[in-house]
């Protein structure tokens, strides 16, 4: 009877079981396409395993693997990672990586996007997203270009997608060994799905309110035919919402009773929004084509921008491209196009900051603001993952990073919990004992206890073939999601504490 109650009450910490993987370095593989320090990486895979995580995650650069021309693809250096990753017995969650590393926070590398593309940026400088000054920012292409076959005859997204496709038929034995088990779609800057409103490169410092990021001419051309459209062909783009370092009651746009409240800026940040929607939903219907019948899941990552989230205009989410507002839910439309991708996961990032840790100038609040993105997920029933911002190695970090893992506890129903947690990243700092120790009991905690599962049935995440994506949400019913609902209640603190 004891043995029966014993199964009972493994499959119930089962249910509550958080598998965690741990991003590798940036530069794994080196620009000229090179695995570097296999041998230590080796090591580093095996202290990890030793530490019972699930498996790693990977960026996978374009700017490496299709570096020497158009379509001329080499995987073999990422062949080799991915089979050392099994040798060791991890799984792989893999970014196709379509952005620049370098100029973002914790950025330590430098890899630009593919010389042949750069170049046609020297002709057409247009393709980049562009700020009112006309700085031009060249770490992902602008969405203007999405349809815009100028690319030796192909559009951007005819890139991406062709990119996938050969990932897909390279990596494809190990894709059905079951060692690739998730395709993060890189979707904008950092690899998110957002504009690049706060390059570092650029002079943006935290916590300025960033800058829009439309003025090249393809999405000054889209705007002006929306605006026509909507029998306003008089309306520009905005010339009143200030620098990367404002704040936001400096500025017209975003100050008290400013322009974004007016119908002409409802209109704007609508449109900006809604493009921001449809070029992460083209790129994951693409994905979705590329890797139909692979037992894998798509995943995209959307940024936890928590400066001004206490502020009425929320002004650094809309300049990234999130129309958020007190009465305006800016995630739950992006989660509902999620769902139409066989229930694409939803990455969050900002799962180990607390309010109290932050500048109170700022306005910020990372925890209402993580409350209120898996909230939503949730409720437009996809599966929701996470990550955290910033390098820690704390007990107060991992514990905010497991209450929001499982918001409500352990419970009997396993509900509701976060479909993994990635922590950023593999280093040495990491590796120091002190830091290893802490880390393994970490890992114990989002683990409910228990041992290393290999088998994600047994915490109700089997792998089943990706379905074809369903017809197109039209962007009216996406935007039925912007009714704010109240979030999902949190409890005030984990009951799988690191530290007791």
């Amino acid at each position: 009877m004891e043995a029966q109650s014993a199964v009972t009450d493994k499959k119930k910490m089962l249910a509550n079981y958080v598998p965690i993987y741990v991003m590798l370095p940036l530069g794994i593989v080196s620009n000229d396409n090179v695995l570097l320090g296999k041998e230590g990486l080796k090591k580093q895979l095996l202290r990890l395993k030793e530490a019972g995580i699930d498996g790693v995650m990977s960026d996978v650069w374009w700017g490496i693997v299709e570096s020497q021309g158009p379509q001329q693809y080499d995987w073999s250096a990422y062949r080799s990672l991915v089979e050392l990753v099994k040798e060791c017995g991890l799984k792989l969650q893999a970014i196709m990586s379509f952005h620049q590393c370098g100029g973002n926070v914790g950025d330590e590398v430098y890899i630009p996007i593919p010389q042949w593309v750069l170049d046609i940026g020297e002709t057409d400088p247009d393709i980049f997203y562009t700020n009112r000054a006309g700085n031009r920012n060249k770490e992902y292409l602008t969405l203007g270009v999405d349809h815009q076959a100028i690319f030796n005859g192909r559009t951007a997204i005819q890139i991406y997608s062709d990119y996938m496709k050969s990932f897909r038929e390279a990596m494809q034995d190990l894709i059905e060994a079951g060692v690739i088990i998730d395709i993060e779609v890189g979707l904008g800057a950092a690899g998110e799905l957002r504009y690049p409103s706060y390059p570092q490169s650029q002079g943006w410092v935290f916590p300025g309110i960033g800058e829009f990021q439309c003025y090249d001419k393809y999405l000054k051309a889209a705007f002006k035919e929306a605006a026509t459209k909507a029998g306003h062909p008089e309306w520009e783009l905005p010339d009143n919402a200030g620098e990367y370092n404002d704040t936001p009651e400096s500025t017209e746009f975003f100050g008290p009773n400013g322009t974004y409240l007016s119908v002409k800026g409802k209109f704007f940040l609508t449109w900006y929004s809604n493009m921001l929607l449809i070029h992460g939903d083209d790129i994951l219907d693409e994905a979705n084509k590329a890797f139909l019948g692979c037992k894998l899941k798509l995943a995209a990552k959307v940024s936890g921008i928590h400066w001004w989230y206490k502020s009425d205009n929320h002004a650094a989410e809309l300049t990234a491209g999130y129309y958020n507002l007190t009465d305006r839910d800016g995630y739950r439309p992006i989660a509902r196009m999620l769902s139409r991708h066989d229930r694409a996961i939803l990455n969050f990032t900002c799962l180990e900051m607390r309010d109290s840790e932050q500048d109170a100038d700022a306005k910020s609040a990372p925890q209402e603001l993580v409350q209120q993105v898996l909230s939503g997920g949730w409720r437009e029933d996809i599966e929701v993952a996470g990550e955290n911002a910033l390098s820690r190695y704390d007990s107060d970090a991992y514990n905010q990073m497991l209450l929001n893992a499982r918001p409500n506890g352990v419970t009997e129903e396993g509900r509701p919990k976060m479909h993994t947690v990635t922590y950023l990243r593999s280093s040495d700092d990491l590796f120091e004992e002190e830091n290893f120790e802490l880390f393994k009991k970490f890992v114990k905690k989002m683990h409910a206890d228990q041992e290393y599962c290999s088998d994600p049935k047994m915490y109700g995440q089997e792998l089943v073939p990706l379905q074809r994506s369903k017809p197109k949400i039209p962007i009216d019913d996406l935007l039925d999601a912007i009714t704010p609902l109240e979030p999902f209640p949190w409890d005030e603190e984990t009951d799988m504490k690191v530290d007791g």
